[in-house]
C-alpha cells in the first residue's frame, strides 16, 4: 500500500509536466470548523463512541480540512488529498504514521479506448452510502448512524464501467478490508464489493452497494455481508427526498454459522427556500442487537431512533453556515449523562465550511 500511495503522489505532482500547455491538474481545498453542544455533558468532551464526525462537544474545532490535487488526462487520472481534523483523528485511529492524514491517494487508467472502463487503485471514498466525510455535500450537517458505522474510505482496487450517457455505472472492488488502509488485525483475507448506480434522469438516483469480507484475526475470523440500498429523488425544483436502507449479517463465530443482523432505514427530506437558504429533516433507526458494529452490553443492544432538523445559509457560493439539532432515543439506557445512564442524547451543532 505504501507503494500505491507513493505512486499516487508521483502521478498527481509529477504528471504536471504533461499539463503545461493544457492544464489538467485541479487544486481544491476544504475547511469545516464546528461547535457542538451535547446536553449529556460527556466526559473529556467526547461524544458517544459510535460517532466519528463532529465528535467533540463544547469546544470549537476543525472537523475536516484538506487540500487536494486531481489530475485527469482522459486516459490517466490520479487524486491526492491530505487532511487534518477531529474526523481524521477519530476515523483513522487504527492506521499508523502518515496514513492517518490521507483522505484520498489513488491512480486510475482507462483500460478500453472504446468503452468507459477504468481501473483505479489506492485509497478512495467508500462505495457504501449516500453521505460522505465532506459535510457540504450532505443534506444534513452531521452523519446518520449507518454512515458513521460503515466505511468512509477504502483501500484496494476497483474496475468501473459506465454507459456513454452516464445513466448506469457498475463497479467491482477488491479491498484490503472494512475501512482499512493496511490490515493490522491479524486477518490476511481480502474483501470485495459491488456497486450499481442507475440515474434514469438528472432528478433520480438509485444505488445498490454491497460488501463481503471477514472480520477478526485469522484464528477467529467471521464472515460479514453488508447491503446498502438508497434512492435520491428530486421531486420538485425545491424539494427532494432521500430514502436508504442498510442490512447486514455477520457469522456469530468461526464454528457457529448462524447470523447476527444489523438493519437501518433512513429518510431525509430537503427543501431549498432560495439559492442561499435550505432546510432538511432526517429520521433514522438503527438496530444492532448483538453488537456487530456497535456494542452496548445491554439486553436489547443498540436499538436507537434519531431525529434531526437542519438549516443552511450560503452567504457566498463557496461557503455555507449550518445549524442542526439532533435527538437520539434508545430502547436501552446506552447513553451517559454525568454519572447516570439514560435513554436519550441531544446535541446542537453549528458549522462553517469554506471551499474552493
Amino acid at each position: 500500500m505504501n507503494k500505491i500511495l507513493m505512486t499516487a503522489a508521483t502521478v498527481c505532482m509529477g504528471l504536471g509536466a504533461f499539463a503545461q500547455d493544457e492544464p489538467k491538474i485541479k487544486i481544491s481545498g476544504y475547511a469545516e470548523v464546528y461547535y457542538g453542544h451535547d446536553f449529556n455533558k460527556p466526559e473529556n468532551n467526547s461524544r458517544p463512541g459510535f460517532i466519528y464526525a463532529h465528535n467533540r462537544s463544547n469546544e470549537v474545532n476543525l472537523n475536516l480540512g484538506y487540500i487536494k490535487a486531481a489530475y485527469d488526462s482522459g486516459k490517466i487520472r490520479a487524486n491526492l488529498a491530505i487532511m487534518a481534523g477531529t474526523y481524521a483523528n477519530a476515523n483513522l485511529a487504527a492506521e499508523s504514521g502518515v496514513s492517518k492524514n490521507i483522505l484520498e491517494a489513488n491512480v486510475g487508467f482507462k483500460i478500453s479506448s472504446k468503452a468507459n472502463l477504468w481501473i483505479d487503485a489506492g485509497v478512495f471514498s467508500s462505495h457504501i452510502g449516500f453521505e460522505s466525510a465532506i459535510s457540504k455535500d450532505c443534506w444534513v450537517l452531521t452523519r446518520n448512524i449507518s454512515s458513521e458505522n460503515t466505511p468512509y474510505f477504502e483501500s484496494g482496487a476497483k474496475v468501473t464501467y459506465s454507459t456513454d450517457d452516464n445513466k448506469f455505472t457498475a463497479s467491482a472492488l477488491y479491498l484490503n478490508g472494512w475501512q482499512r488502509i493496511a490490515r493490522q488485525d491479524g486477518n490476511r483475507q481480502p474483501a470485495g464489493g459491488l456497486q450499481l448506480t442507475w440515474k434514469p434522469t438528472d432528478k433520480i438516483t438509485v444505488n445498490y452497494s454491497n460488501y463481503l469480507g471477514t472480520e477478526g484475526a485469522d484464528s477467529v475470523r467471521v464472515t460479514r455481508f453488508y447491503h446498502n440500498i438508497y434512492g435520491i429523488f428530486q421531486l420538485a425544483d425545491a424539494f427532494g427526498v432521500t430514502v436508504g436502507f442498510d442490512y447486514a449479517t455477520q457469522q456469530k463465530s468461526k464454528t457457529d454459522h448462524s447470523k447476527n443482523e444489523v438493519l437501518s432505514p433512513v429518510v431525509i427530506a430537503r427543501y431549498t427556500i432560495n439559492p442561499k437558504w435550505a432546510m432538511a429533516g432526517r429520521f433514522e433507526y438503527y438496530q444492532d442487537k448483538n453488537g456487530v458494529l456497535i456494542a452496548t452490553d445491554t439486553p436489547n443492544g443498540f436499538k436507537t431512533k434519531g431525529y434531526s432538523l437542519n438549516i443552511d445559509y450560503a452567504p457566498v457560493p463557496n461557503a455555507v453556515v449550518r445549524l442542526e439539532g439532533k435527538v437520539y432515543d434508545s430502547k436501552d439506557k446506552i447513553f451517559k449523562r454525568e454519572i447516570s445512564a439514560v435513554n436519550y442524547n441531544a446535541v446542537v451543532t453549528a458549522s462553517v465550511a469554506v471551499f474552493f
